[in-house]
């Protein structure tokens, strides 16, 4: 044997070794002794061991996905399998009445075993999802084949051949993504699960953890939600529905289609019968008798505050999991009678003016949100409009200022003038073309004189504007500039009311809540509210407000907002171009803000805060009112004499005296009659 033959061709560092010698110029040993014909033999058996080491490399890295798919999958298996069903956070939210408004997350219910589950459900669910479940081993190759034929024949995907563990596998434990990947964990899961738990344990998995449509996973769940009883106590037609949801339990859930839920159910029957588990005439009574559901709320209105007060719940809990009760602070008379002041507005007159949607909220004196209607549709749009949308508030921002002008030394009964302004370029106009001369501040708030706020805006300062919108609970931007007087930075509707609800309550103001407490399903309680008020203004200063605000309804741009047999005060908002119409105003019982406009910011036809929005508040505190006792509200009455305060630098002496007599006298010049218009007092925009 020469030399060479000891070379084996599987290292190729002498192979590296050999061509390094070559382009040297050192022949080496074997080119000097072998002949050129023998090489041909060699690379043929060099090329077949080459396909076996390939093949050998593949096979290896084959058994190693698996091994990986192995330790990735399995070592979660176990704790998924304890707690699946905790880990998820369900959320049952009642409203101020104890009466279920709703809920989100996982509705689930302790598990039910096998053995207390009537047996003709099991039967049922056997022959519509798995009728040989008891005899394979989590594949079944004959109902593979059913299930193909069954698709081929219709020309669509019309069966599944998955079995019971399979779904199991891929419910509990998998993402419902198509991928080889997946189905490779899915059929090891399957595997694991066949070899861990026994037939009953991987039906009883089954029973209590499938989705069965409406937010409900597992038997029990759904049966107390369709049917208002456990799972041991549905007959053979609430049997029949429930085994029939887990194939597509949107589709079939009897909450959304009931007929096609019965039609369903026939099915399922029939397949009890053709199965040989039951016979015609022991499912005869349930075909003539179908089952009957529980009626749920089907006031979508509400799901904007159910959204709301869920998020609050996981922000207040962020790690809490399992089942919780949820008790909210929504008033359901006062979320009906939000809802159709808001439906009332948009259908009288929505198409005329051009607008599409609105939004309400009303809040008690602690902050309690008690309605909330975030949008005309939930069913068209879950964006809530109450809470998420910011859309100028035009001439509604104005009252931050007057009051941060009270904070500075005016009065309601200080003197300003009406006179023309110009800033930098900026001419602020009014929207009448009125000539109020000089007025008091009482009467410039009343009827939105732009002028005049612009003035009262500049000589209080941007620092103290800026600083009692934030104590107010104005958290968004807000420019450094004057144009935030007439409502150029953008607010929500929730916290703009809630700002507004300082004005009726004494100067406190406590930040909007929709959540009272938490409790889980041991019965402990999680998280209970405590109200935390915060006087931002003085009692003077509030009821000074009050007065102005009462002037707005009585006899400014909110006349419309006026309530009959009890005491209102608010304030008119309309932004550029009639984009948006606001209203917030309070009683003595609540506060309440209307919002209109349209989702793309599109001009509305002239709708106004004083001539849409008013009316929208007025027919919602009406309503929310009813048979309520008038409740006082201080300051909107005259309640003391206040000085005259000068709207101009501080003077002093003889000085100040003659200028406070200048500004309250009348002016002289007169205009021509045809521009008068001493009745027109609307405010701008």
């Amino acid at each position: 044997m020469s030399e060479d033959d000891e070379i084996d061709p599987h290292y190729p560092m002498r192979a590296q070794m050999r061509r390094a010698q070559g382009q040297r110029g050192q022949p080496s040993d074997a080119e000097d002794r072998e002949p050129v014909r023998e090489r041909a033999p060699r690379k043929r058996r060099s090329g077949f061991a080459r396909a076996l080491t390939a093949a050998s490399f593949g096979v290896t890295a084959l058994i190693a996905g698996f091994i990986a798919i192995v330790f990735i999958t399995l070592p979660d298996l176990q704790r998924a399998l304890d707690t699946a069903q905790t880990d998820a956070l369900s959320i049952t939210l009642v409203d101020a009445n104890g009466n279920e408004l709703g809920m989100r997350g996982h509705r689930t219910a302790p598990t039910v075993p096998l053995g207390e589950m009537p047996p003709y459900l099991i039967m049922a669910l056997l022959a519509t999802e798995d009728r040989r479940f008891y005899e394979h081993n989590g594949f079944d190759p004959r109902g593979i084949a059913r299930a193909m034929w069954a698709n081929v024949k219709s020309f669509g995907f019309v069966e599944g051949g998955s079995t019971i563990t399979q779904q199991v596998a891929k419910n509990l434990y998998l993402d419902h993504s198509r991928t080889i990947w997946r189905k490779a964990q899915e059929a090891l899961i399957t595997m694991w699960l066949e070899n861990n738990l026994t037939k009953d344990e991987i039906l009883t998995l089954y029973l209590n953890r499938i989705y069965m449509g409406a937010g409900n996973y597992g038997m029990d769940a759904a049966a107390r939600y369709y049917f208002g009883k456990s799972v041991r106590d549905v007959s053979l037609a609430e049997a029949a529905i429930l085994a029939g949801l887990p194939k597509a339990p949107s589709r079939f859930s009897p909450s959304n289609d009931l007929e096609r839920a019965r039609a369903r159910a026939n099915q399922v029957l029939d397949r009890l019968v053709d199965a040989g588990s039951l016979r015609e005439k022991d499912v005869a009574g349930a075909r003539e008798n179908p089952a009957e559901v529980l009626t749920h709320s089907k006031e979508a209105g509400r799901e904007y505050f159910i959204d709301w007060a869920a998020e609050e719940v996981r922000r207040l809990l962020p790690g809490v999991t399992g089942r919780v009760t949820v008790h909210t602070t929504l008033d359901p008379r006062r979320q009906t009678a939000a809802e159709k002041a808001v439906e009332k507005a948009l259908a009288d007159t929505g198409a005329e003016k051009h607008v599409s949607q609105g939004a309400l909220v009303a809040l008690g004196p602690d902050g309690s949100v008690r309605a909330m209607v975030g949008g005309r549709s939930y069913v068209e749009s879950q964006f809530n409009r109450a809470t998420q949308a910011e859309r100028q508030p035009g001439s509604a921002f104005k009252p931050i200022v007057y009051l941060a002008a009270l904070k500075a030394g005016y009065t309601p009964d200080s003197p300003v003038t009406d006179e023309p302004v110009s800033m930098g370029g900026w001419t602020p106009q009014n929207a009448s073309s009125r000539d109020w001369g000089t007025v008091n501040l009482s009467t410039a708030l009343a009827n939105s004189i732009n002028t005049i706020s612009v003035q009262v805006g500049e000589r209080v300062g941007m620092d103290r504007i800026i600083g009692t919108a934030r104590d107010l609970g104005i958290e968004g931007p807000l420019p450094r500039n004057l144009s935030i007087v007439l409502g150029s930075a953008e607010v929500s509707l929730l916290e703009l009311t809630s700002a507004y609800s300082a004005f009726g309550n004494a100067g406190a103001r406590a930040a909007p809540y929709g959540v009272l407490s938490v409790e889980a399903e041991n019965g402990d309680t999680l998280y209970r509210h405590e109200t935390a008020s915060e006087q931002v203004m003085t009692r003077n200063q509030a009821q000074d407000m009050t007065y102005m605000l009462h002037q707005v309804v009585t006899e400014g741009t909110g006349r419309s907002a006026a309530l009959s047999g009890r005491l209102a005060a608010g304030k008119t908002g309309t932004s550029q171009d009639y984009r948006d119409a606001w209203f917030i105003g309070f009683t003595g019982n609540e506060v309440a803000g209307v919002w209109f406009g349209n989702d793309d910011n599109s001009p509305t036809r002239s709708a106004a805060g004083g001539n849409f929005a008013a009316l929208a508040w007025r027919n919602y505190m009406t309503a929310a009112e009813q048979g309520m006792p008038a409740a006082p509200l201080p300051g909107a009455v005259r309640y003391r004499d206040a000085p005259l305060v000068a709207a101009t630098a501080p003077r002093s002496g003889f000085f100040a005296e003659l200028a406070d007599l200048f500004k309250a006298a009348p002016k002289l010049e007169s205009r021509p009659s045809s521009e008068r218009a001493p009745d027109f007092r609307m405010g701008g925009r």
